[in-house]
């Protein structure tokens, strides 16, 4: 994102999100956030303890630790997009401060359809280039081993594109 000159992003497992954001913003907070992770951060500690009493209650909880850093550090009026694809219910969000804040949600998959054809546009316009999440290439007829590869984040896996 950072290097197609649109959006700045952060990597809670190297900084300090909201340092940086206060950094980046002049002490405002950014105007949106964009949660495009879902069920897949797994990061603060405190996340990682409540899973495992989740685990052993059996209770089906995701684990939504970008979402709360988001809804806390996102401006007064902010908006927080959520693309990213959460399965099970979410514990844990700090709702008064998004309530507080005033801040916008956009939320729901993503519209796949919708945007393929103008990004794939400014693709072949050399207007965007993707090639930097893509970890891995493979034959069409290997997309079982990719999925696994992908799924459980094998071998640095960010995305797999198949070829037939």
């Amino acid at each position: 994102a950072r290097d197609q000159g649109r959006a700045e992003t952060i990597d809670f497992s190297q900084e300090d999100v909201p340092d940086r954001l206060k950094e980046l913003t002049g002490g405002r907070g950014p105007d949106a956030c964009i949660e495009a992770v879902g069920l897949e951060a797994h990061g603060a500690a405190i996340d990682a303890l409540y899973d495992r009493v989740a685990a052993l209650t059996f209770q089906e909880t995701d684990r939504p630790h970008a979402l709360r850093e988001a809804i806390q550090n996102c401006r007064k009026g902010g908006t927080v997009s959520i693309p990213g694809v959460y399965g099970g219910l979410l514990d844990k969000i700090p709702f008064g401060a998004a309530v507080n804040k005033g801040l916008t949600f956009k939320m729901g998959q993503t519209h796949v359809h919708r945007y393929l054809g103008p990004l794939l546009e400014r693709i072949q316009k050399g207007e965007i280039d993707p090639s930097f999440i893509i970890t891995h290439r493979m034959r069409l007829d290997d997309a079982p081993q990719g999925y696994e590869l992908f799924k459980h984040k094998q071998e640095e896996c960010i995305k797999v594109v198949l070829k037939p």
